[in-house]
């Protein structure tokens, strides 16, 4: 709303410009000399106008300038001089047009809020913001769409309280667009759902996996994945990461769940073909790399049952660990290259969850080439507490 008002003042402000520009034309056209004829430069006022206001001002400045385009006219000859007659033809004429591409300006940018609005409320319902404390754990996280104007993609994360522990999420949905959103919002929906009443990681990931599997069996949602490009660019580049499975046609998401108990000072992690999250403990950063990773959620056929064991990993209090997404780790700057993750978070070893991302996130928009990613990122903090 402030930034509104802010606006909309800067607007009334502007509109000081072209009222200018009419009054020194028209002073200066009555004093030139009779071969001199500065009426066509009061175009420029309705035509500056449409592009800060709405059509009722451009309209406005237009109908002021050809009254004062009548007033040259009068002072230096007549209303019924040819020159003069033309000129405020042609000023009414352009007037006209520049306030109607004003209209449909004004038109669109409703319609762009009204986008920003919904897909504002849309993030709320389906990415919903992580608390700032989870149990023992302090936790932060951030979402940055590639696309200008989107709010949300194909990136994923969620948290959820267990009788014994926290159990998080973070995932990235193959694809772009609605059906990306569609399917992060079907594994959070079924992450929020289950992740309380399944007793075991394992089982958890399983539950998962079947949600996925059922909605690519569906032939609704099977012919609507259909033409979705292979993969995210340079996926067969991303550093450290392994090449994901030849794909044709269907959909699939890398995801790593994390069960961390209030308790023991470890983490439980199964990792379906995501990006290792990295822990930071006293300056140092170690890749928490399972040792047999699962396929990405929706690729049951290539599943090794022993993939979907839980490894463990210690985590003990003062141990920050980073969730992130390829988004990250795929950013790239002028000349092309990675934006090196591991290097970067030790800089900021010292802050809290929430500064940390606040560092990272300006750092990696730095990174990349007028601050623009070449696709979704999220990064989820969480840094052990002493507990109560």
């Amino acid at each position: 709303m402030v930034q509104g008002h802010e606006q909309e003042h800067r607007r009334h402000a502007l509109v000081a410009v072209p009222i200018g520009l009419i009054v020194v034309v028209t002073v200066v056209d009555i004093l030139a000399p009779p071969e001199v004829h500065l009426g066509p430069f009061l175009v420029a006022a309705p035509a500056v106008t449409a592009s800060f206001a709405g059509p009722r001002t451009t309209g406005c400045i237009g109908l002021l300038a050809v009254l004062a385009q009548a007033a040259v006219a009068v002072v230096r000859t007549s209303l019924t001089d040819l020159n003069h007659t033309f000129q405020i033809i042609a000023l009414i004429l352009i007037s006209v047009f520049v306030t109607f591409f004003s209209h449909l300006r004004e038109r669109h940018e409703k319609e762009m809020t009204q986008l920003r609005l919904v897909a504002q409320a849309a993030q709320e319902v389906v990415l919903r913001p992580l608390p700032a404390r989870i149990g023992t754990l302090r936790v932060a996280s951030v979402y940055l769409a590639a696309e200008e104007e989107a709010q949300i993609g194909g990136d994923l994360f969620a948290a959820a309280r267990t009788a014994r522990g926290t159990r998080l999420i973070i995932g990235d949905v193959r694809g772009k667009g609605m059906e990306a959103v569609g399917d992060a919002a079907l594994v959070l929906g079924a992450f929020r759902a289950a992740a309380h009443r399944q007793d075991e990681l394992p089982l958890l990931v399983s539950y998962l996996e079947g949600t996925v599997s059922s909605d690519l069996d569906d032939p609704e949602s099977a012919g609507a994945r259909q033409g979705r490009r292979p993969g995210h660019p340079g996926e067969a580049e991303r550093p450290g990461l392994p090449e994901r499975p030849a794909q044709t046609g269907e959909a699939f998401i890398t995801a790593a769940l994390l069960d961390i108990p209030d308790t023991a000072p470890v983490l439980h992690l199964v990792n379906c073909g995501h990006p290792p999250p990295l822990l930071l403990r006293d300056g140092r950063v170690t890749s928490l790399d399972v040792r047999v990773p699962a396929p990405p959620l929706g690729l049951t056929e290539f599943a090794d049952p022993a993939a979907l064991a839980p490894e463990t990993f210690s985590f003990a209090v003062g141990d920050l660990v980073l969730l992130y997404t390829d988004g990250v780790i795929e950013a790239r700057d002028a000349s092309g290259a990675f934006y090196p993750l591991a290097e970067r978070i030790s800089a900021f070893a010292d802050e809290d969850p929430q500064a940390l991302l606040r560092s990272l996130r300006r750092d990696l928009l730095a990174h990349t080439p007028h601050g623009r990613l070449g696709d979704d990122a999220a990064m989820v903090a969480i840094r052990r507490m002493p507990g109560k």
